[in-house]
């Protein structure tokens, strides 16, 4: 590999001769070489959108030269658009606050900006472009790193909408599907009341919706633009227009209302926002995780467990017991809900590590949750299409765990009162009996009345369990009831 030599404040260093990035960036390379990950692109495509904003509003408040900023624009909108990719290169566990993410991305910038002025790599010439000077103009590593958070996550808010909406419009279908599905409800993991199955999937709809309700309300937050409080949130170094300017080129470039910060100090201090989107991922996560878990269980056996459902056979579940077959796309999303949770639990300790004017902990909060959203993105999407889409109800097995189910009596409260009716469960379960075989025997016998005394006969049994479907609408039951 050939070398040419870059200078920063510390003195030289022997950057590749390809490389678009120059001597902080190779300082990071060698001071850090912790993970061998890379930043996410929605932390590349923040911070070059931020970059190529400043060009044009630097240039338009008279700041910047015209030409310069043509070409910083242009080379902003190239990373914007993907280019320059494997040039993004700072380990995600860097140097604090993120200088070494934010020199990574002027240096590159700079370098291609130089290179559309018709300035090579390896030109020996002072090059028109440096990357404090003109990229970083008015910016500081301390207000561009709080901004591309915010951004990045905004960036990427759309596609993790779509997934979360589009798994609950999935298992909307399957209510529907699954409506005329009459099952044995179940509570401790006891047998319970009927419910339908389309019922069960509809509550796993609607839960999802609003874990999508309140992701979008925790995005709204982070519309709050901190850029243009610099180094500690007073704007030096920065025009009077640069914050108001800023905000208004942003929200262009990203085709999304933001906002101007009513107070910079905050804005860059507090990581209380993006903990907050955080949070909001982790609570996506709760109820994925209670739902796939739900899914697992209801799809157990198939000849030893529940076996209302069954899922879609995407793999052989095994390699040793042939044919079986298991939930994997369940137990994927169970795995990427763990890992997302524990990224929310470092995010929520990183943000309570600010101090004074800054938080030195952002490039691990801006990693961690642009993983957060790109693997509940990917997971949620395969778990929708491989999985949810091709559930099939099991009606015959529903309809005979059903049958046996003693707690159907809870019906007959109204007519019958509630020790009555435990007397008849306890019964049922000793003989292995039907809710209806154990009342006929004791009607007649004459042991089994109504709760006013007066006599009960089978009919008025059957007006309640007679179809099973109607204890799932609610109301009361039997003659007490009304009908």
């Amino acid at each position: 590999m050939s070398f040419r030599t870059e200078k920063d404040s510390l003195g030289e260093m022997q950057v590749p001769a390809n490389a678009y990035y120059a001597a902080q960036t190779q300082r990071a390379i060698l001071n850090f070489p912790i993970s061998g990950m890379r930043p996410y692109r929605a932390f590349v495509w923040s911070m070059a959108a931020i970059k190529r904003a400043a060009a044009e509003v630097n240039r338009d408040l008279g700041l910047l030269d015209a030409k310069l900023a043509a070409a910083i624009i242009q080379a902003g909108e190239e990373v914007m658009g993907g280019q320059l990719a494997d040039q993004f290169v700072v380990d995600p566990f860097q140097a604090g606050a993120g200088t070494s993410h934010n020199m990574n991305l002027n240096e590159v910038l700079a370098n291609r900006a130089n290179e559309i002025m018709g300035f090579g790599l390896n030109a020996t010439e002072k090059k028109p472009i440096n990357p404090n000077d003109h990229v970083n103009m008015a910016q500081s590593t301390n207000d561009t790193i709080p901004t591309a958070i915010r951004l990045g996550c905004l960036w990427r808010l759309p596609d993790l909408l779509k997934a979360v909406n589009d798994l609950a419009a999935a298992l909307e279908a399957k209510a529907a599907e699954f409506d005329d599905v009459v099952k044995s409800g179940r509570t401790h993991l006891q047998d319970a009341v009927p419910v339908r199955l389309g019922q069960e999937f509809g509550g796993y709809a609607k839960a999802i919706r609003r874990d999508g309700e309140r992701l979008s309300r925790a995005a709204d937050a982070l519309r709050r633009m901190p850029i243009g409080g610099t180094a500690t949130g007073t704007g030096l170094n920065a025009h009077p227009d640069y914050h108001k300017n800023m905000t208004r080129v942003l929200s262009r470039l990203l085709s999304q209302p933001l906002h101007e910060s009513d107070n910079l100090f905050e804005g860059m201090q507090s990581m209380a926002d993006a903990a907050d989107f955080s949070a909001a991922m982790r609570t996506l996560c709760v109820t994925l995780t209670r739902v796939s878990n739900d899914i697992r269980l209801l799809s157990s056996g198939p000849t030893t467990g529940l076996d209302e459902i069954r899922l879609p056979a995407v793999q052989p579940g095994s390699s040793i017991m042939p044919g079986k077959v298991n939930p994997v796309m369940a137990e994927m999303l169970n795995m990427t809900c763990f890992h997302v949770q524990g990224n929310d639990h470092a995010v929520a300790l990183a943000a309570q590590a600010g101090q004074l004017e800054l938080n030195v902990m952002m490039p691990i909060i801006a990693h961690n949750l642009f993983e957060m959203m790109h693997v509940l993105i990917g997971a949620i999407n395969a778990f929708t299409t491989k999985c949810v889409v091709g559930i099939t109800a099991q009606r015959e097995k529903a309809s005979a765990w059903l049958g046996r189910n003693a707690i159907v009596v809870t019906a007959l409260n109204p007519v019958i009162g509630y020790l009555a009716g435990a007397e008849l469960v306890k019964e049922a379960m000793k003989r292995n009996a039907t809710i209806r075989e154990v009342a006929a025997a004791r009607i007649e016998a004459g042991t089994l009345t109504k709760k006013d005394g007066s006599p009960l006969t089978l009919a008025d049994v059957d007006a309640v369990l007679g179809d099973l479907r109607k204890l799932t609408d609610g109301g009361l039951g039997g003659p007490a009831g009304g009908g």
